[in-house]
């Protein structure tokens, strides 16, 4: 299979990149700059639809499958309406390109995986949801809905469109947890406030395999929660991490100080974001890391 993907360098993106090519497929990643090698395609996502030109259109009609991940990092850096204005615009443009790309050739891939997130919900309360659930009114809710909206053109062109509504990624080497673990193991890393926010997570492999999940199930469409089966508050988790580390974590970061470290994100995550995996495990998905002591230990291990 030929698979074009993007975002291709970043956690998810690079993993995802590595295990296609273990199995054998013909991978091709879209990058900003000139390209250097013949697995690259250079394109130029934040031009939206006037992005699409002759060498992005012979990439996806030559495509199987298009997996986009492209978008700036939410907790990269504190949030300013400049920075909130990228996070949604990398998002949206380059989304827009793609499925313009798509809607345009004659020879169209089956399947295109657009990225999305849980935040999609915004406060989702104590109760898990599935992807029925109605969106949030949070920033990030607003820029999930419209990254899901700027894949349209491709779903309208009767392309299969699905969109992995992510939690957070569990991984010791990259994203929330590539910050929140040397704390932890230092000792002085505690819950958020009063820990009792509920948190969503997937593995890493999960969250890879599910990807892959997407691509290769024809009867999978739309928004798709991507969470284990399991989910945690904020305080559980942190516990089981410092009990975990052999370093109990005892000190809560108090709201007003994440807030000043992270400005509006920080809003994010004193919230409930509880997701349901319903399409993952209604559509046969088995999970590696199914709770939260395997992910956990995942964090802990690798």
């Amino acid at each position: 299979m030929r698979v074009l993907i993007s975002g291709s360098s970043g956690l998810i993106g690079s993993s995802l990149v590595a295990s296609l090519r273990v199995d054998g497929h013909d991978i091709r990643v879209l990058v900003r700059r000139p390209s250097s090698a013949a697995s690259e395609v250079t394109w130029q996502p934040q031009r939206g639809a006037d992005g699409v030109d002759d060498i992005l259109r012979d990439a996806v009609s030559s495509s199987d499958a298009i997996v986009n991940l492209a978008g700036s990092g939410v907790a990269e850096k504190r949030w300013d309406q400049a920075y909130k204005d990228t996070i949604l615009n990398s998002r949206v443009t380059a989304t827009t390109c793609l499925a313009t790309a798509i809607a345009q050739v004659e020879t169209k891939p089956s399947a295109f995986v657009s990225g999305s997130a849980g935040g999609y919900y915004g406060d989702t309360g104590s109760e898990a949801v599935d992807e029925s659930a109605p969106r949030g009114n949070t920033f990030l809710a607003e820029v999930a809905d419209a990254w899901e909206r700027a894949a349209i053109p491709a779903a309208e062109a009767g392309v299969r469109v699905s969109h992995p509504r992510t939690g957070t990624v569990a991984d010791p080497h990259g994203g929330a947890f590539g910050r929140l673990l040397p704390l932890l193991r230092a000792g002085v890393g505690g819950s958020l406030g009063s820990g009792r926010q509920w948190w969503s997570l997937i593995s890493l492999r999960d969250e890879v395999a599910a990807i892959r999940h997407l691509i290769d199930n024809p009867t999978v469409v739309g928004p798709v929660n991507f969470s284990a089966p399991q989910q945690a508050t904020n305080a559980d988790l942190t516990k089981a991490l410092g009990k975990a580390l052999n370093r109990p974590a005892v000190v809560a970061a108090p709201r007003f100080a994440v807030r000043t470290i992270l400005g509006e994100f920080a809003e994010e995550l004193f919230i409930d974001q509880r997701m349901a995996p319903a399409k993952l495990l209604a559509t046969g998905f088995q999970f590696s890391d199914p709770t939260i002591s395997d992910i956990v230990a995942g964090l802990v291990n690798n």
